[in-house]
């Protein structure tokens, strides 16, 4: 580094705490505004180092973000990586550019979280039915569980309508055909037996 370099003493500790900050993802490169050259880099990914060309010149063609920020804007190290860059210009007292200051941010471990996720969220295989058909404790949750997604409210918010329908499905399931199946199914429709079997007296009274 240049740290000789007026503008190096005045903006190394504003680059230091971003490379800290964002460390080891990030690298942080202070310009020269005035002959395009690399004055000082913290946390090197590319091979850049002081006295290089800075090459600047690809920020004339972006528009200023504001305050003379540019980007994000994306990048490419020669490796591969993706790197989302973000580049401020810092003028001196008279308003004149004296220093530009790029964030180079390594996408890379944003990518891989991102695919790592994407897959916890994908389809999930059919599960295999032979394994679950005898336990019908498993099927009162999927009974109960469809139609509460499916209808968009929580159990506590069903009316007497929609218990009644649940219980359609269950009985036609043959769930209370299983000794001691009453107890779970007012476990997992929140309510207690005696109002249960009532309700499961009037199913049975309202059909044919």
């Amino acid at each position: 580094m240049t740290q000789t370099d007026p503008r190096v003493r005045m903006w190394s500790p504003v680059c230091e705490a971003i490379a800290a900050l964002l460390a080891p993802h990030a690298e942080v490169v202070l310009h020269d505004a005035g002959n395009d050259r690399v004055l000082a880099v913290w946390n090197p990914m590319s091979r850049r180092g002081a006295g290089d060309p800075s090459l600047l010149g690809e920020l004339e063609r972006l528009d200023p973000a504001g305050n003379d920020v540019y980007g994000p804007y994306e990048r490419l190290l020669s490796d591969g990586r993706r790197l989302s860059s973000v580049s401020a210009v810092l003028r001196d007292d008279g308003g004149e550019p004296s220093a530009v200051l790029c964030v180079n941010l390594d996408r890379t471990p944003m990518e891989q979280a991102a695919a790592l996720l994407a897959a916890f969220a994908a389809p999930t295989a059919p599960r295999p039915e032979a394994l679950f058909e005898q336990d019908w404790t498993e099927r009162v949750h999927q009974i109960v569980g469809a139609y509460v997604r499916e209808h968009g409210r929580g159990v506590e918010r069903l009316t007497r309508a929609d218990r009644l329908a649940v219980l359609a499905e269950l009985d036609q399931a043959g769930v209370f055909a299983v000794r001691r199946a009453v107890p779970v199914v007012a476990g997992a429709l929140k309510t207690s037996r005696s109002t249960l079997y009532a309700l499961l007296a009037e199913l049975r009274r309202s059909r044919p």
